[in-house]
């Protein structure tokens, strides 16, 4: 495999700071520019960085030294230097559209943590062991772009990736309904203790358009490809609540859901610890080995000790159980930033990656 030349655009923040951490030693991949908003513009990264640094790990040694550029200013510049980029940036929606797709039009391909095009029915949403296929609508996405290169794809909201894996490999016993009830860390709110701490012994019952993601998004990665677009599911049904809890890093999710075919607990169980897909097949790098793990102890998955299972690539899930008023109830974990943000990113970019779209 050939190494790509890479883009951070919102290098920054806390999403933008995850994806330096995890593309340092990258196989295929070097980041080989750097971008924020123009009050970073001219800086080093360590300079820009220097008393917002938020990751546990060091900056990246490659990367301290780079000039950060003008995200908008500076873009044919940036894109100049690299053969796509990653985007996580905090805009109005509107300025992250035009840039995006400004981005694209130059013929860089964009890989977005962003909201703004989740619902754009061209641009694949994918997560890659779950709907990889979708990745076909980007050749009807560069002719309404205009591009023979240049495309968006999207990673999904982060409070879905708890438990849109679990209930997926269910999907073809009828799974009628879903109630989610999710229990989300601040770094998702690109917040730490010292910069939240009214989050200290609290809990904030709402998490502004949270729950409109957590029930419209699956739809969307359930549905399927017809004449160059995402055609949405119309089922299972979802609702939803999420709260804001006093944990650093990982969403957990309390889940219950019914099924037309009840084939037993143990089928369930045996279906999430066999579940593998393309990420897994294709042997990606940031894959996890396996991709759902489920605990038979009654206090797991637990935040502290299992957020960071197989690089927090992972889903960890538990206390499958009968329901009084859906068929079965079970709590699931995942690393926010890691398989939830900049991780699952980077997993689809090494999807698209080796389906050639960044040649």
């Amino acid at each position: 495999m050939k190494q790509y030349r890479v883009g951070i655009i919102g290098c920054t923040g806390m999403v933008g700071q995850r994806f330096a951490t995890i593309l340092k030693d990258h196989p295929w991949f070097k980041v080989t520019a750097l971008a924020a908003s123009g009050r970073s513009a001219g800086k080093t990264y360590e300079e820009a960085v220097a008393c917002r640094w938020a990751m546990k790990e060091p900056i990246p040694e490659d990367m301290a030294k780079l000039l950060v550029y003008d995200a908008q200013a500076d873009m044919e510049k940036v894109v100049s230097l690299v053969d796509f980029v990653f985007c996580a940036v905090n805009m109005k929606s509107e300025e992250i559209i035009a840039l995006e797709e400004a981005y694209a039009k130059l013929e860089c391909p964009v890989i977005s943590n962003n909201k703004e095009h989740r619902g754009t029915p061209d641009v694949p949403m994918i997560i890659p062991e779950l709907n990889a296929n979708h990745h076909q609508v980007i050749e009807h996405q560069r002719k309404r772009l205009g591009t023979k290169r240049g495309f968006i794809a999207v990673k999904c909201n982060c409070s879905l990736q708890s438990y849109v894996p679990a209930i997926h490999p269910l999907l073809d016993l009828g799974v009628t309904k879903v109630l989610a009830c999710t229990y989300q860390a601040i770094s998702g709110a690109s917040k730490t203790f010292d910069t939240m701490p009214e989050i200290i012994d609290n809990v904030i019952p709402y998490i502004g358009g949270e729950e409109e993601k957590s029930e419209r998004e699956p739809m969307k990665i359930w549905g399927h490809v017809e004449k160059g677009v995402i055609v949405n599911a119309t089922s299972p049904s979802i609702t939803s609540q999420c709260l804001r809890v006093p944990v650093s890093d990982g969403h957990m999710a309390a889940v219950f859901f019914s099924l037309e075919n009840n084939v037993g607990k143990e089928e369930i169980i045996k279906r999430w610890r066999e579940f593998k897909g393309p990420a897994q097949e294709l042997e990606l790098p940031s894959a996890p080995k396996q991709f759902i793990h489920y605990f038979e102890e009654d206090n797991r998955p637990q935040t502290k000790l299992d957020r960071d299972i197989e690089g927090g690539m992972a889903i960890s899930a538990g206390r499958l159980r009968p329901d009084t008023q859906y068929d079965y109830k079970f709590v699931c974990l995942s690393h926010n930033t890691l398989r939830g943000a900049a991780g699952g990113g980077l997993l689809m970019a090494e999807l698209l990656c080796k389906l050639g779209y960044f040649d």
